[in-house]
Order: structure tokens, then C-alpha cells, then sequence
């Protein structure tokens, strides 16, 4: 990976991560279902929704919600507005900075669900949990923050299986929707797999916590009913509830 993640990331990305995210279609029914307790007229804010597909998914789930998709990434809001196709007029997007604290008021306090994948490993310990503080303090009262990120496994053999498996899924989604692994050879040159080729801790882009210590800060945060609902090749998605 670059040592710092710009558009030509961003457009690899919007290439090529059909194949290079593990089960993605099964993790966004698993982050729709888990907001399906939530007001049908939820207001919903989605950190860094790259090229769309969870934003459509929720549109299309939950007809009278809105989301608001917040990205720094110009291509990934035109690709997001894009994907929403006909429902983009429950849709707002905005620019904004993952790190800064300006944005995160989340319109007041009148938000039911907070989502995001494949954003929050940017930041760093300290990072998230003031991030998963701020979302606490402002969802409203039952609220769900869902979080889908990778984690960083705290051993070797565990650091192993997830490389393994990660290379399994993009070669098995090759084969679904191509027919051939031919794209594998382009995950490797990318070197998208990120345990395998980067030491824990030496990336100043990528910075996965584990699982445990997510879980950990969410209820320190003040969630409560935090689960883990899904994980493959370090990828996991887990869950708290504001009360």
C-alpha cells in the first residue's frame, strides 16, 4: 500500500474492490439488518462510503430513511452519488476529514444510526476511541453505531489465517464474477493484503486495532449490547447501541 492514501488509491479502489473485500455483499446485509430496529424514518450517517454500495443498500432497504455520506474523497461522493441512482434524493454528501472533530455533532443529535467500513483502521488507538465517544454523545437515545473495519490479530498464527483467507476470497470472487483468478495478480501487485505485507504498527495509513480492543473501547464509550456479527480474513463487523 502507498504510504499515504490518495485518488489513485481511491481509483483502484473503486476498480477493483468487488474483489478485494472479503463477502461484501454478505457483510452489507448484515450491517442493513442490524438497523432494522431503528425508526423507518431513521436518519442515518455513513462514514467514508466509498463506492456506494452499503448507501444503496440502505436506500433501498429503508424507503422513508435518509442518509447523510460523508467522505474526503471527491471520486468516492460522485461514485456514492451515482450508486443511489433514483433514491438520491433521500441523499446528502458531504467532503469531510475522518480526524477533525468539526463534523461530528452528527446534525444535532437527530441521527439513529452511525455506519462505516473500511474507514476507522486509518486511525489510530487513541484515534478511535475519541471517535467512538463522539458518536455516542451524539446518536440519539437507542442509536446504533455499526462498525465494519479490519482488525489487527493479535498473534502470529492469527496474523497467517487472515492472510491466507483474504487471498482465498479474492481468488474465490474472481472466479464468481470473472471466471478466472487473472485479478488475483493484481491484488499482489497492489499489495492490498495487509497482513501480508505490512508489520504491525509500521503504516502510517493503515493502523488496525484488535477486536477485543474495539469491543473494549465501544463499551468504554458508553455502548451497550456490543456484539461482533461477522468476521472473515481480519475483516469484522461489530455493533453498539446508545442508551
Amino acid at each position: 500500500m502507498n504510504q499515504s492514501w490518495s485518488e489513485a488509491d481511491t481509483a483502484v479502489f473503486l476498480d477493483r474492490g468487488k474483489y478485494y473485500v472479503p463477502e461484501r455483499e454478505i457483510q452489507i446485509q448484515v450491517i442493513s439488518s442490524l438497523l432494522g430496529s431503528q425508526p423507518a424514518s431513521m436518519r442515518i450517517v455513513e462514514l467514508c462510503p466509498g463506492e456506494g454500495w452499503l448507501t444503496q443498500a440502505l436506500l433501498e432497504r429503508f424507503p422513508e430513511a435518509t442518509v447523510l455520506a460523508l467522505d474526503g474523497s471527491p471520486a468516492m461522493l460522485d461514485s456514492t452519488r451515482a450508486a443511489a441512482g433514483s433514491h438520491a434524493v433521500r441523499l446528502e454528501t458531504r467532503a469531510f476529514d475522518l480526524l477533525a472533530e468539526c463534523w461530528r455533532d452528527l446534525d444535532g443529535g437527530n441521527v439513529h444510526a452511525v455506519v462505516s467500513s473500511l474507514a476507522v483502521h486509518h486511525l489510530d488507538g487513541g484515534e478511535k476511541q475519541r471517535l467512538f465517544n463522539d458518536i455516542n454523545a451524539a446518536l440519539a437515545p437507542d442509536g446504533i453505531f455499526v462498525l465494519a473495519d479490519l482488525t489487527e490479530p493479535p498473534s502470529e498464527a492469527g496474523r497467517r489465517v487472515a492472510a491466507e483467507t483474504w487471498d482465498l476470497e479474492v481468488k474465490r470472487r474472481a472466479m464468481e464474477i470473472d471466471g478466472n483468478t487473472n485479478i488475483f495478480k493484481a491484488f499482489e501487485e497492489d499489495e492490498w493484503n495487509y497482513y501480508r505485507h505490512v508489520a504491525p504498527g509500521s503504516d502510517p495509513v493503515d493502523k488496525p486495532s484488535s477486536l477485543v480492543e474495539q469491543v473494549t473501547w465501544l463499551g468504554e464509550a458508553g455502548f451497550r449490547h456490543v456484539d461482533v456479527h461477522w468476521m472473515k480474513a481480519g475483516h469484522a463487523i461489530m455493533s453498539g447501541r446508545k442508551v
